[in-house]
């Protein structure tokens, strides 16, 4: 009693060194590795005996009258859970399973005491592996979702950053995130068409109406400027009342009559709760995009074909071959 839970007795070291085979061993020098085979079981005679498991538990160092590598010896041939290395110079003996059969014979009291401490040492050791799994499993659960809900905050600010507050359409930085990854999306059957939406007389509506209603015309636009837009298609407003949609379409005509049914939706808006009286139009301007030019020659000869529609009185759409 009081002793550790390695630590032999008097007459177990004296019964295990009896008939052992003695093995001496220099610092550094590895009885076993992590993983390796075996079926003895080892007893230090002098010197110290470091165990390594990895993290899954504390290593410890033994010394003088412990012994190690039990479980092998008790079940067969069984994959070490650890090495184990000479410290120090150090003299152990090896126990191999005939030899510990005979010890059971000839001193069956002994070694069954032996055991059942052996035994009780390593169920306690079992259960404090499961313990460290288990806690280390939560960690790594909490860390998962700290990433997760990380990873959710990152998505969210970047939609933020990239959309319009107040129609929750892309904004001008969104279009530029989204002409830089436009290989992505691109469909090779089709091209790109650019349509610029600016609403007549916005001004007189601000001013004759409020911007609240001011507010709920642009939201409006937006809902029907998103509704004519492809899975692949960007709508987006540029600020003001202005907007654009970037969508992929098979030819100039196609391109028109996304601009012609933006333009019907918008005359077709109501507003019975706040400006009953209010009709509001659109002018869009546009132009298929060639490949080989950039984002500023596809917005230049979109806002040539606008200002026709605009210098013609507005409430049209054009799109210039």
């Amino acid at each position: 009693m009081g002793r550790l839970p390695r630590r032999l007795s008097e007459r177990e070291m004296a019964l295990f060194t009896g008939v052992g085979q003695r093995l001496e061993l220099g610092p550094g020098r590895a009885v076993f590795r992590r993983g390796e085979f075996g079926r003895s079981m080892f007893v230090i005679a002098s010197g110290r005996v470091l165990l390594e498991f990895a993290g899954d538990l504390p290593d410890k160092l033994i010394g003088p009258d412990e012994y190690f590598g039990e479980l092998a010896l008790f079940v067969g041939n069984h994959a070490r859970s650890g090495s184990a290395l000479a410290s120090e110079p150090c003299v152990v003996y090896v126990i191999e399973p005939d030899t510990f059969e005979a010890l059971m014979r000839s001193e069956p009291l002994q070694m069954a005491q032996f055991m059942l401490r052996s035994f009780t040492y390593l169920v306690a050791s079992e259960q404090q592996l499961i313990a460290n799994y288990k806690r280390r499993n939560e960690d790594l659960m909490q860390t998962l979702d700290s990433l997760r809900q990380t990873r959710d905050q990152l998505q969210l600010a970047r939609r933020q950053v990239c959309t319009d507050d107040l129609t929750d359409l892309c904004n001008r930085r969104g279009l530029y995130q989204f002409l830089e990854n436009t290989v992505e999306v691109r469909d090779r059957n089709r091209q790109f068409g650019l349509l610029l939406i600016d609403i007549d007389h916005f001004k007189q509506i601000n001013d004759q109406n409020g911007h609240l209603v001011g507010d709920e015309v642009l939201r409006a636009i937006a809902t029907e400027i998103q509704d004519s837009a492809g899975a692949t298609d960007l709508p987006c407003r540029l600020g003001g009342d202005e907007f654009a949609l970037l969508t992929q379409v098979a030819n100039q005509r196609e391109l028109t009559e996304r601009a012609l049914r933006i333009t019907e939706g918008v005359r077709q808006l109501r507003f019975p709760k706040h400006a009953p009286d209010l009709t509001v139009s659109v002018s869009v301007g546009g132009g298929l995009c060639r490949d080989e030019d950039e984002w500023s020659v596809w917005y230049s000869e979109a806002d040539c074909a606008l200002y026709h529609v605009k210098g013609s009185g507005g409430d049209g759409a054009h799109v210039m071959s």
